[in-house]
């Protein structure tokens, strides 16, 4: 089994259902840098979806990451170590597409997560 991801979880709902995040500030700045860099603006978005509904990145069950090029991959990886510290680590699924609607995004991540019991 990977230390990256969790090939199955059980998750008790409630859901959350977190859109895709690009890698695009609150002030509308596209993150300068590599994938890696993009990778930690999309997870700081993430967690800031989460946050409104007491959740945050420990919560994450399931991550998509749509990626521009493959090899970037390692950067990903780098970021996510950083940012789900947590184990297990949610499940995933990665996805190398041609583009993204924006062409200075290099990838796209969207999330699942459980809210918080009271």
């Amino acid at each position: 089994m990977s230390e990256r991801y969790s090939p199955s979880l059980v998750a008790e709902g409630p859901l959350v259902f977190v859109s895709g995040q690009v890698p695009e500030a609150p002030d509308g700045s596209v993150a300068e840098g590599d994938a890696a860099e993009q990778a930690r603006q999309a997870f700081r978005n993430i967690a800031a979806a989460l946050a409104p509904h007491g959740a945050d990145l420990r919560h994450v069950v399931k991550l998509t990451y749509y990626l521009r090029h493959i090899a970037d991959l390692d950067g990903v990886r780098s970021a996510l170590e950083e940012f789900l510290v947590h184990r297990p680590r949610p499940a995933s699924t990665l996805v190398e597409v041609a583009g993204l609607v924006d062409t200075r995004y290099l990838l796209e991540i969207d999330a699942v997560a459980t809210l918080p019991r009271a």
